[in-house]
């Protein structure tokens, strides 16, 4: 069995020394993945939109995995303000709607103060 590395090209893969997905046998499992958007290296100050940004970013990864979101079987939330979950319910929905995951929210501290969530997902391949 062979195990693929997607990258998505964010400075915080080589520095920190993780891939954004791997393949693994019939499973892609995504990384946390914040809101940045990793070719400007911005983020938005607004939760939904950093969230939107998270499945943007996890979109890319599944693809490249020759995946999607109607494969996602599972999604840990992570926020910082547990206050945030239900303002990105909306979001959740346009994604994972379908695919209705096996899901898990947590409230922790992040690696940057500017985000104030990171999701990661398993899915299978094909």
């Amino acid at each position: 069995m062979t195990r693929k590395h997607i990258s998505s090209g964010s400075p915080f893969e080589s520095n920190i020394g993780y891939s954004r997905a791997v393949v693994d046998g019939d499973y892609v499992f995504v990384a946390g993945t914040t809101g940045y958007d990793y070719r400007a290296m911005t983020i938005a100050d607004d939760v939904v939109a950093q969230a939107e940004q998270c499945f943007i970013n996890i979109g890319e990864a599944l693809a490249e995995a020759g995946s999607g979101f109607e494969q996602v079987v599972r999604v840990h939330y992570i926020f910082t303000d547990r206050r945030d979950h239900e303002a990105c319910w909306p979001v959740f929905r346009k994604y994972l709607g379908k695919a209705r995951p096996a899901a898990t929210m947590f409230v922790a501290g992040l690696a940057d103060e500017k985000m104030k969530i990171e999701i990661e997902v398993t899915a299978r391949v094909g």
